[in-house]
């Protein structure tokens, strides 16, 4: 534990490195605050997640997306600790994380592992910012625990996945299409896994890194938990429990001309998406494939400050 923290933390390495020259007061200073750092991230356990806290000040709360690793939140996360205390989290079964639950649910322990997290960690009402999957986990959050959270931010995300294939379409209707994925994503052998990956890359982000940790990340996961997800996620419709919501929500959105989405056509789907939402903030970030944070990131991080200005 103590290893890691360090590795993750070159400030605090430094000045420990730098002990001999110091008082004795400074010394026991410093071991007292990295001893109770240590000892607040090692309280929390959960074999559904995992969290890594830098910084300080109000809270922050970063969910990756589906098959994902915390570390595509990792720019923006360094950028904001000076400001705030954030909190990286991890899917279990995700990007090398473990798994071990086999073919059970996925999303719904998750999410009251997360509000668990929160009540017990002593997060005072923290903005969550979801990307993809985590930004629909943020919106079940503000749904179910709504005590608990102050805003949302859902980044590229609708509050019914499967609605992107057209206005009719229903959860049960999905139900299909969403076994399907599932069985695809166990059936293929690992070349045929990695081509797949790296073809759905190309669809989702701008950027050659992103891509290419993207496919690092899914041969990181764990299948089962992967087809667990993709099938909830695709099942999974949040708009019926919009209207009853009192959580701030934005809703951030990407559109690109250039192989991406068309601006009108992701205007006119997050629009009739959200449009059960009382209040909801729209942002349309134009350039950007679905990982807006690695083709956008400076115009995230506006967004992102404006949101927790408010």
């Amino acid at each position: 534990m103590c290893n890691a923290f360090l590795k993750a933390r070159p400030r605090l390495r430094a000045a420990l490195f730098g002990l001999a020259v110091c008082s004795p007061v400074f010394v026991v200073g410093i071991g007292q605050a990295l001893a109770q750092e240590v000892s607040a991230q090692a309280a929390f356990a959960s074999d559904r997640l995992s969290v890594e806290v830098i910084g300080s000040g109000p809270d922050v709360v970063l969910i990756p997306g589906f098959a994902s690793s915390r570390e595509v939140w990792r720019a923006e996360a360094e950028r904001l600790k000076a400001t705030h205390r954030v909190h990286l989290v991890q899917l279990a079964g995700f990007a090398g994380e473990p798994w071990t639950h086999g073919d059970g649910p996925f999303v719904q322990p998750m999410a009251e592992e997360l509000a668990r997290y929160v009540r017990e960690q002593g997060l005072v009402r923290p903005a969550v910012i979801g990307h993809s999957m985590g930004g629909m986990t943020g919106v079940l959050l503000a749904q179910q625990y709504p005590e608990l959270l102050g805003r949302v931010m859902s980044v590229d995300s609708l509050p019914f996945f499967s609605a992107m294939f057209g206005s009719q379409v229903t959860a049960e209707a999905a139900r299909p299409f969403a076994d399907q994925a599932a069985a695809g994503i166990l059936a293929a052998d690992a070349a045929a896994f990695r081509a797949q990956q790296g073809q759905t890359a190309v669809g989702m982000a701008r950027d050659p890194a992103t891509r290419t940790a993207m496919v690092d990340w899914s041969m990181a996961s764990d299948r089962r938990a992967m087809a667990a997800a993709i099938r909830e996620v695709m099942t999974t419709d949040l708009r019926p429990g919009l209207a009853a919501m009192t959580t701030p929500v934005w809703a951030v959105y990407a559109a690109d001309a250039d192989g991406g989405a068309p601006a009108a056509m992701a205007d006119a789907l997050w629009t009739r998406e959200y449009a059960g939402l009382p209040g909801v903030r729209m942002v349309r970030v134009d350039g950007s494939r679905h990982f807006i944070m690695a083709d956008q990131p400076e115009r995230l991080a506006e967004v992102v400050d404006q949101f927790l200005a408010e």
